[in-house]
């Protein structure tokens, strides 16, 4: 394990990585944006492929440098913690969008599904850890799960944007994301410039999930706080401001499928870190190291999705809705459970 850092520039470097993370994922907005209706993804599914999977970069870059510097806790509490806080950011959102409950004015079934897929690949590290002697080397078996389940959603993600058996039901507040202005700001750029501009993005979130995870490990050395309780709050917190911006912003600009199916499309796709960090924790089993503090935050999280998905098949109007009430609740509760029990 390398030195870790000095625990003011950890602190320091933290703040200066928000600023960084906060300004890419502005741009990658409109980029991403553009890129789901030039390739016929769509929102619901451009948002879970493209800015799904960058804007996770930089809490995916923590994990791995967590789990190679052999604290388990802290590398499975980060994608975990992930899941939790950026869908804690669906609350915020809704206080942007005033006209009426994000979830439904979001109308998508994709977006269900993928709240359904994540909540099996969140049960994948509790059978898990219930299972610690079974290992292949270092590595749990019920790892090579995960991006298994991963690849068949994204089957039938593209199965149900090409033929969907089930649509929600239209109302006056529902949103038409494809009445956005996003070719307009992407007008006279090419292509294949807005590939480029997405994995230049991708590289600078994904230095400063590096910086993240070793500030992140800084203090926790300092501090002596438990890793799983910083994985899941400090660190994430920063890691995830892209998904946060991304929201906002999406939102702001009326689409609010894509803004959603970003932070869904995210939580499934931060889901494939564990697999990674289990893969990268070469001492053991990342499950059965990060103890007993992991189910805590499992669980918690699993109420939140489910809480999410309750939330979009209910299509509540009035205001931010009951989700946008329990889902930071649970967050919080979880939060205080790990902290003091």
């Amino acid at each position: 394990m390398s030195e870790t850092w000095p625990l003011l520039p950890s602190a320091l470097a933290l703040a200066a990585m928000a600023v960084v993370i906060v300004v890419a994922g502005v741009r990658l907005t409109g980029v991403a944006d553009a890129l789901a209706d030039r390739t016929g993804l769509g929102d619901a599914v451009g948002g879970a492929l493209l800015l799904g999977s960058v804007t996770s970069l930089p809490g995916n870059v923590t994990v791995v440098t967590g789990a190679l510097q052999g604290d388990a806790a802290f590398a499975l509490a980060n994608p975990v913690g992930g899941v939790a806080l950026q869908t804690v950011w669906l609350a915020i959102a809704d206080l942007v969008y005033r006209r009426v409950n994000l979830e439904h004015a979001a109308a998508s079934l994709q977006n269900v599904l993928q709240s359904l897929l994540l909540m099996a690949l969140l049960a994948v590290p509790v059978v898990a850890y219930a299972t610690p002697t079974l290992t292949i080397g270092w590595i749990h078996p019920l790892t090579l799960a995960i991006p298994l389940l991963y690849g068949y959603g994204l089957v039938l993600l593209r199965q149900m944007h090409r033929a969907p058996m089930w649509q929600p039901i239209r109302t006056a507040q529902t949103a038409d994301d494809d009445a956005g202005d996003d070719e307009a700001v992407a007008a006279g750029t090419s292509t294949s410039r807005l590939w480029w501009s997405l994995a230049g993005l991708g590289v600078v979130v994904g230095v400063a999930g590096w910086v993240v995870g070793r500030a992140g490990l800084a203090v926790v050395a300092a501090t002596g706080l438990d890793g799983g309780v910083v994985g899941f709050t400090l660190t994430t917190a920063i890691s995830s401001l892209p998904e946060l911006v991304v929201l906002v912003t999406a939102v702001r600009m009326g689409q609010l499928t894509l803004g959603i199916g970003n932070i869904i499309g995210g939580n499934v796709y931060d889901m494939l870190m564990v697999a990674v960090a289990d893969a990268t924790y070469l001492p053991g089993s990342v499950y059965t190291d990060a103890g007993p503090t992991t189910l805590v935050l499992l669980g918690g999280t699993m109420l939140i999705t489910a809480t999410l998905a309750t939330g979009l098949v209910m299509r509540d109007k009035r205001g931010i809705g009951f989700e946008g009430v329990a889902i930071p609740a649970i967050y919080l509760g979880t939060v205080a459970l790990v902290v003091w029990a």
